[in-house]
């Protein structure tokens, strides 16, 4: 009855080209959530600050080291034999070898920092102390074979310098940077020192070991690839005065045979493929019968060339005998037997040609045999002279390998002797550690900025999953666009001390009242008859329906005969409300046959009949849509101009829809965050002819200060601030 036809779920919304941002919808959501964010990010911020104030200051030095890979590296020139070094993995492995037990134990010797006691006492710092525990952790179970305190002193000592310190690439340059971190200024510029001088002497340690060994080795194998070198070239001159062998860069006479043979040869071959060509062509024309098909040769043929001249008089004498007197002409019978001797003829002319191309083919055929036989005699002298030429370029090669290889080593020699001579190191301190002026962490500002951010996204998150689990109805729009309901208003929460039977006579003035009388106005225009049946419904128990329905009955009854039935049976809240639940009421009418004129009560202008069962109703749903209850409300609208029903709640039972049937309209009372909106949607739609029959929907128990963060910036909810000279909740 009242469905608005234009209405659609959010399931029917038609999609959208593109991503819209609703500003309207992201400052309602501010509005409602903005506590739960405020606490949120109140909550990490605090986090935040008891961190900076437990956290023990600490202090960075650093050193800057340059890898020199323009100094002459003698060692890497022997393992790599003069090829390119992978720079990014040797960049690398300098790092990783600053970070080892070695250099570390070489920088806690150097300090003896085993023996400082203000170095080996424990970090009090609780942003810090995770870190140092996988230090000592670390320590411990590496040494745990060592017994010697001194040793376990220098195990944790080195602990605390691997935990520290930190190496880190400048760029993609050949710069380090190795930095120490401590509680103590003094400690960090020390450490980051010490790890850098002990880094550069190891290096160069290193590079002398090294050449002392490369210089030992050089010396044997010298002496080795000397010997070979001079046997190799002895062996080159021998093979050429045994061979007799010409020069290798001069060409011999079998492979400029070969080479000759091998163009002749190609062109034999074309020579053939054009022949039989040829001869394919013209035996085709003379398997196909055909006189006046041609080849070229036929062109300059002058007997063809006759022939063909006679064959065409002919055919055109006999076409013209034929038109002017008929295929059967004695002369035209004549022409066209001359006319395929001719044809005769030029055939046998054609095979004479194509005895010619048989010929040139046979030549051909035979020349191409020719060259290919003396092609494979002279290959196979061209082998033999090369399997000679290939012995002696491989023993000049050998030779010249093993020359270039004595001269290589001769050199790296060399180098290598100069190498323990004048030990260098392709490292260098470019950036001296210097004392730190003031704490590197924690970064105060940094902390706390990384703490509002955090916040901030965590109450973002926050608001966004509150919003998430928002499944209930808040506004009048919500019912419009999902269930296709007039929105009739709100009923908001009232004081307890107030008496809620009479809540719309004490405060006739009120948007309480106001909605109220929306409710009769929806009344009257959609049920155009002179006694109208009305039923109140929720979803749930506890929605505020019954309330609803006694206030609109009081207003109903301001001027019109109304009855209220409290037809919930098995909660007569009604009755309760209006304190009727003592005496007799709708079960003894419906039963016992007791008219309606004993069992109504009257409160003023309103009459009511109370459903005050005395005991447990099981087929309250067969009493409400029995006849008798038919009957009685045929009996009411004789005296009656509104019949209301307090119905009970449509999801736990099926009294409403029981009686649906004798029902005009309904009134669906809504709770304001109560059932979730699937929840009413489906319930109603389950509900049949109640859907149908529905006039409209009430949002009830709207808490009124937070009702406008809910209601949309265009909606009359976000306008209630401005009603004020029309709407009081002040009593009359």
């Amino acid at each position: 009855m009242n469905r608005l036809l234009l209405a659609r779920t959010p399931e029917q919304e038609p999609p959208e080209a593109g991503i819209s941002i609703d500003v309207a919808v992201i400052l309602g959501i501010v509005r409602r959530q903005w506590k739960a964010g405020l606490v949120t990010l109140a909550a990490v911020c605090l986090l935040a600050i008891a961190y900076l104030l437990t956290a023990m200051p600490l202090y960075t030095a650093s050193v800057g080291v340059l890898i020199d890979r323009s100094t002459s590296d003698m060692t890497q020139r022997l393992s790599t034999l003069g090829g390119a070094v992978d720079d990014e993995a040797s960049v690398l492995s300098q790092i990783e070898l600053i970070r080892s037990e070695t250099i570390g134990l070489a920088a806690v010797d150097r300090l003896q920092l085993e023996r400082d006691a203000d170095f080996m006492a424990p970090v009090r710092s609780v942003g810090a102390l995770p870190r140092r525990l996988l230090g000592a952790l670390r320590g411990m179970f590496s040494a745990a074979h060592e017994t010697s305190g001194n040793v376990r002193d220098r195990r944790q000592a080195l602990a605390i310098v691997q935990e520290g310190l930190d190496v880190e690439r400048v760029g993609r340059s050949y710069v380090l940077t190795i930095s120490f971190e401590s509680p103590s200024p003094e400690h960090a510029r020390a450490v980051a020192t010490a790890v850098a001088e002990a880094y550069l002497a190891d290096k160069l340690e290193a590079r002398y070991a090294a050449a002392r060994r490369a210089g030992d080795w050089l010396a044997e194998r010298i002496e080795d690839l000397r010997r070979q070198s001079v046997a190799s070239d002895l062996a080159v001159q021998r093979f050429k005065a045994e061979n007799g062998l010409l020069p290798a860069n001069n060409r011999s006479m079998p492979d400029q045979q070969v080479a000759d043979l091998n163009t002749a040869l190609i062109v034999a071959r074309a020579d053939t493929a054009k022949a039989k060509a040829r001869l394919d062509r013209i035996e085709a024309i003379l398997a196909s019968g055909s006189g006046e098909a041609i080849v070229a040769d036929a062109l300059d043929n002058a007997v063809i060339t006759a022939f063909r001249a006679r064959y065409l008089e002919a055919s055109k004498r006999e076409a013209d005998i034929r038109a002017r007197f008929g295929a059967d002409h004695a002369q035209a019978v004549r022409l066209r037997r001359d006319m395929q001797e001719f044809s005769r003829l030029m055939g046998e002319e054609l095979g004479r040609i194509a005895e010619g191309y048989r010929s040139d083919l046979d030549v051909a055929r035979s020349r191409e045999v020719n060259l290919t036989e003396n092609l494979a005699r002279a290959t196979r002298d061209s082998a033999l002279a090369g399997e000679k030429q290939a012995e002696l370029r491989a023993l000049e090669r050998s030779a010249e390998n093993d020359r270039l290889l004595h001269e290589s080593f001769l050199r790296r020699y060399q180098d290598a002797v100069q190498g323990q001579d004048f030990p260098l190191t392709d490292a260098r301190i470019i950036t001296e550690a210097r004392l730190p002026e003031g704490p590197s962490s924690p970064r105060k500002g940094l902390v706390m900025a990384l703490a509002v951010l955090f916040g901030a996204s965590a109450a973002c998150g926050m608001a966004l999953l509150r919003e998430y689990r928002e499944r209930f109805f808040r506004n009048g729009g919500q019912i419009r666009s999902l269930l296709g309901l007039e929105y009739l208003g709100a009923i908001p929460l009232t004081e307890t001390g107030n008496d809620l039977a009479r809540h719309a006579l004490d405060f006739p003035l009120s948007g309480f009242t106001e909605t109220l009388r929306n409710c009769r106005l929806a009344i009257d225009i959609r049920l155009r008859k002179q006694a109208k049946v009305i039923g109140v419904v929720s979803t749930l128990p506890g929605e505020g329906k019954t309330t609803l329905a006694v206030n609109l009955a009081q207003v109903l009854a301001a001027g019109r005969r109304t009855l209220l039935i409290d037809a919930d049976l098995r909660n007569p809240g009604a009755s309760r409300m209006l304190g009727l639940s003592a005496r007799p009421g709708l079960v003894e009418v419906l039963t016992e046959g007791l008219p309606l004129s004993q069992a109504r009560a009257e409160q003023g202008a309103l009459h009511i009949l109370p459903a005050a069962a005395h005991r447990p109703i099981s087929h309250s749903a067969e009493l409400l849509a029995s006849a008798a209850m038919a009957r009685l409300l045929q009996e009411a609208g004789r005296d009656y101009d509104y019949i209301l029903l307090d119905l009970p709640p449509l999801a736990p039972v099926i009294d409403s829809r029981a009686m649906a049937g004798v029902i005009d309209g309904f009134i669906l009372a809504i709770e304001w965050g109560g059932p979730s909106r699937v929840l009413v949607r489906d319930t109603l739609v389950g509900a049949g002819i109640i859907e149908d029959r529905c006039l409209g929907a009430v949002l009830t128990k709207v808490d009124r200060q937070q009702m406008p963060a809910y209601a949309a910036a265009d909606s009359s909810e976000a306008c209630g601030d401005r009603y004020g000279a029309y709407l009081s909740d002040r009593p009359v």
